[in-house]
This record gives structure tokens, C-alpha cells and sequence, in this order.
């Protein structure tokens, strides 16, 4: 199979958080052919800023796999990831990212800082840009749409100020 039906697979669930009111990032860990893992942003409904897609397709990878070194899977992962889920691709030992948009405000790997090129003892192949215009148009429309009021914006009625 292809880089780009893997990052389909990826995309689906970026449609999926995108309808549950999330900002539309998928992620799919795949092991020879196989889909091993998957997540999706759940940021709002879990009320966790450790909740993003790349993290839970990991975790699921991990718990389907039974054990934590990732060093024979890929990550597909929809929007280039953040220095959180760059730091976990690192310990997960994931072998190879593959990403679709770039992400000029958080990128971790190419567009705000190349976390790899430090002197970590694991280095991840990185290949940026696979499906980059259908990855940066579901981003282009969720925000558009709560620009417009046809989205809201999350909330957490139950946040709380100290």
C-alpha cells in the first residue's frame, strides 16, 4: 500500500473530530499493512490538553501491539505534530512520521523548530507534505466554518477560575 491510503485512513478521522467539534487532526500507526493504531483529537470531550490524535493512535498502537517500542511502525498523522507528540514519537521509538500539513504555529519537525536534528539517540525518518492540500483544507474549513458561526467555538461550562 501507499503513503496516501494510510493517510486517507488518517483524514477519516479528521473528519470524525472535526463533527464532534474538534480542531480536525487524525493519526493512524501502521506495522508492514496493517493499521495497528488510531486516534483522533479529543481535546474538548476529554478536557485534556494530552488529548491529540497523535498520542492516542499511539497508545492504541502500544496496547494493541502489547508492548511500547514502536520501532517497526509509521505514523500518519494529518498535521505536523506538536513538541508534545514529537517528544512521544521519540520514546514510542516510531521508526517513520509521515505527515500532511505543515503547521507554521506548533510544527516540531520542520516548520517551527526540527526536534530530531537535537542529539537524541533515536531519529525518525520524516516525510512532510503527503496529501498536504486535502490535510490543510479539512484545517482551512473547519476554521472558516466557526469564523462564519456555522461551527462554535468549544467551551467548557465547567472550567473552572482559580
Amino acid at each position: 500500500m501507499t503513503d496516501e491510503v494510510f493517510m486517507r485512513e488518517a483524514l477519516l478521522l479528521a473528519a470524525e473530530a472535526a463533527d464532534a467539534g474538534e480542531v480536525p487532526v487524525g493519526a493512524v500507526v501502521v506495522r508492514g499493512e496493517t493499521v495497528v493504531g488510531r486516534g483522533r483529537n479529543r481535546r474538548e470531550a476529554c478536557k485534556n490538553a494530552l488529548a491529540h490524535a497523535e498520542l492516542e493512535a499511539i497508545d492504541d498502537a502500544c496496547r494493541t501491539l502489547g508492548g511500547w517500542r514502536l520501532w517497526d511502525c509509521t505514523l500518519y498523522v494529518t498535521l505536523e505534530p506538536c513538541p508534545m507528540c514529537a517528544g512521544a514519537i521519540l520514546n514510542a521509538r516510531v521508526r517513520r512520521v509521515v505527515f500532511g500539513a505543515g503547521d507554521p504555529k506548533a510544527g516540531s519537525l520542520e516548520s517551527v523548530q526540527r526536534m530530531y536534528d537535537l542529539p537524541y539517540t533515536h531519529k525518525p525518518q520524516i516525510d512532510g507534505g503527503c496529501l498536504q492540500a486535502e490535510c490543510a483544507q479539512i484545517l482551512h474549513d473547519f476554521f472558516a466554518d466557526m469564523r462564519r458561526g456555522v461551527r462554535k467555538a468549544p467551551v467548557n461550562p465547567n472550567w473552572k477560575k482559580l
